[in-house]
């Protein structure tokens, strides 16, 4: 049952049909509801999507949008699931913590062309057709990890959440450049001599010794230990490594 388009019982938006068996064929689709969607989610933020701003840009009325998506929910499912669709999916290797590095890594420039995407990454918009692809595709690289079924999805999660987090704080800073009056390096200079006078004081030895220890790659930022700058791919790589060498069934 629905009321004015809208349902009146909880429904999942890929159980509800494009179309009708009958009647004329309808002048929007979701690839297009969702490609307007990602375009203003992509240009002004997640914040600047509404269903009068997506139904302007296919050139339709906003109520009549809602006989294609009946709740905002729904659409946010659909741009996540058209995003979702971006993964290129090559065959595993047989090296599962190979495989789910690469996945992360593919992840995190999806988020990139995405920023987005990280608010909207949960349980609830993420089980469209091309993210169970997805979630496949992630279990078929787990094939050789002997584990439960149910744990190698807890891996798969723990990677996507702790990309989700290490994008978002890339994003914040990145953001945070941006609007600085001055340079990032006389930023992080004044930082840096900061935490110096309050380690030299003795009273943060064990802070004291892990920043000089830095990441010894030399990455931005390992001098102080506190990665930051524009290039965090070693320090990505290292932190979903260690999450996959540490699991263990």
């Amino acid at each position: 049952m629905t009321t004015g388009g809208r349902p009146a019982e909880p429904e999942v938006i890929w159980a509800r049909p494009q179309r009708a068996g009958r009647g004329p064929r309808p002048a929007h689709s979701r690839d297009s509801i969702a490609a307007e969607a990602v375009r203003i989610a992509d240009e002004e933020g997640i914040e600047a999507v509404s269903m009068r701003r997506v139904a302007a840009g296919i050139g339709a009325g906003t109520m009549s949008l809602y006989n294609y998506v009946p709740r905002k929910d729904d659409l946010y499912e659909l741009m996540v699931d058209a995003v979702s669709g971006e993964y290129a999916l090559t065959p595993p290797t047989g090296d599962w913590r190979a495989d789910l590095l690469a996945l992360a890594r593919r992840t995190r420039e999806l988020m990139h062309r995405h920023p987005w995407l990280p608010r909207l990454l949960s349980p609830v918009y993420g089980f469209g057709p091309n993210a169970l692809r997805y979630l496949e595709h992630s279990l078929d690289c787990l094939g050789p990890l002997e584990a439960p079924a149910g744990e190698k999805l807890e891996l798969v999660a723990a990677i996507n959440g702790t990309v989700a987090t290490f994008v978002a704080s890339e994003l914040a800073l990145a953001e945070r450049v941006r609007s600085l009056p001055w340079s990032e390096a006389a930023e992080q200079g004044v930082r840096a001599a900061w935490i110096g006078s309050r380690l030299a004081t003795g009273k943060y030895p064990r802070l004291a010794a892990a920043l000089a220890a830095g990441s010894g790659d030399g990455e931005p930022g390992a001098e102080s230990g506190i990665p930051h700058g524009p290039d965090l791919t070693a320090h990505f790589d290292r932190t979903v490594g260690r999450l996959l060498t540490a699991w263990e069934p």
